[in-house]
């Protein structure tokens, strides 16, 4: 693996930081939050909501994407479109800190992640 145990620390810290700000008020979690998982190098932001069918059922939706790339030492960013594939954001592919693709997500400027 590309990353230390010390850098994902870190990049868990930020993360936390950042679902502080964009989580919903805590009487509206349980319809609609936000979570993340760690993939070998790449740390994956999704939605949380329960399936319209089945409320007891909680969907996971995957909307940002960060991989680290070890040769150049940056931050690829990939966004998830309707065919459910990842595609690179194109106005910003790529980040040299992770810092940077949480403000790129957070600031949502082509409307990709958050709609």
């Amino acid at each position: 693996m590309a990353l230390s145990e010390f850098e994902i620390k870190r990049c868990e810290r930020e993360l936390e930081k950042f679902l502080l700000a964009k989580r919903p008020p805590a009487h509206i979690r349980k319809n609609l939050d936000y979570g993340y998982r760690i993939e070998n190098q790449s740390f994956i932001l999704f939605e949380l909501r329960p399936e319209w069918r089945n409320p007891d059922n909680i969907l996971e939706l995957p909307f940002a994407k960060s991989t680290y790339v070890k040769t150049t030492s940056s931050w690829k960013i990939f966004w998830q479109r309707q065919d459910l594939k990842w595609h690179s954001y194109e106005p910003v592919p790529y980040v040299d800190k992770f810092e940077d693709f949480l403000f790129v997500v957070s600031e949502d400027a082509c409307a990709c992640f958050f709609g």
